[in-house]
């Protein structure tokens, strides 16, 4: 529990979710430390002469007590030994673990609540803000492909064991025009997808960036005669904007659009599309 009217002003945010919303709402400013990933997502970090420390899957607790934390904001996913580090501080703690859209816009108005800024409701109004704008792209992008093509989306945030990817996702995918395979967050198999033949494959490796070696995946899981692979619409998307569960699921939501539907939306930075020399390939030896 948080003390009635804590504002803490050494914040240390243990995943890039919450340092992007911290940004968002202006308040980067109120970080004493981060992780190493949240500076790729928000290289403004840099700036701040932040502490970078472990994140939530790996938090050491003596990092925390370094930098004299008066508030951890932590995110999914966890382990036990991690949350326990967090809990051994003693240090307040928020423990977020988004499910769904909703989930991601109440956790930047919780944010936002409890470190924006001294002024009653004014916390709450800028949360809400960055909430609204948020929800008027996915309904913008929504409007934009009703009615249109609705093709079968494979959305992999894995590749050993194939894990698909997370609520959140699903949801995009559907805002954008498209239908989910399978159930998100839980594995699949090769045979699976191919039985299922998707129209769209999209690879999106926590941890991996843009890196995902489409060409690869492809051809090692056998799944060329999928119908994503013969039309070459088989994607990695930054990991960036799939996985960091705040306001880069917008740039998400636009690159899984352009995916779906390139003659509406244009391929921008962020999404890549396997390479047409291989595509090439594997039809000549059909």
């Amino acid at each position: 529990m948080m003390p009635e009217n804590y504002l803490p002003q050494r914040i240390v945010s243990l995943q890039p979710s919450i340092t992007v919303t911290m940004r968002d709402l202006d308040l980067l400013h109120r970080l004493a430390a981060c992780t190493r990933y949240c500076v790729d997502v928000c290289p403004e970090i840099r700036q701040t002469g932040c502490v970078i420390v472990e994140d939530s899957w790996t938090a050491k607790a003596e990092q925390i007590l370094a930098v004299r934390a008066d508030l951890v904001l932590a995110s999914v996913p966890y382990r036990m030994e991690s949350l326990a580090e967090i809990m051994k501080t003693g240090v307040p703690c928020l423990c977020l673990s988004p499910k769904c859209l909703a989930d991601v816009y109440q956790d930047i108005l919780r944010i936002a609540r409890i470190v924006s800024s001294e002024e009653p409701g004014a916390g709450e109004k800028r949360g809400l803000a960055l909430v609204e704008r948020m929800q008027h792209e996915v309904a913008e992008v929504r409007r934009k492909t009703q009615g249109g093509e609705n093709p079968l989306v494979y959305c992999e945030e894995w590749g050993k064991p194939l894990l698909l990817s997370q609520s959140w996702v699903a949801e995009l995918v559907e805002a954008a025009g498209g239908r989910f395979f399978g159930a998100p967050g839980k594995q699949t198999t090769e045979a699976e997808v191919v039985a299922a033949d998707p129209d769209v494959i999209v690879a999106s490796w926590c941890g991996s960036g843009d890196r995902v070696p489409l060409e690869k995946i492809i051809a090692n899981r056998h799944w060329e005669q999928t119908t994503a692979a013969k039309s070459g619409r088989v994607y990695c998307v930054d990991d960036e904007f799939l996985n960091t569960p705040a306001s880069p699921l917008i740039k998400g939501l636009h690159a899984l659009a352009a995916a779906m539907h390139p003659e509406m939306f244009v391929m921008e930075k962020g999404l890549r599309r396997i390479e047409a020399n291989c595509m090439a390939a594997n039809r000549q030896e059909d």
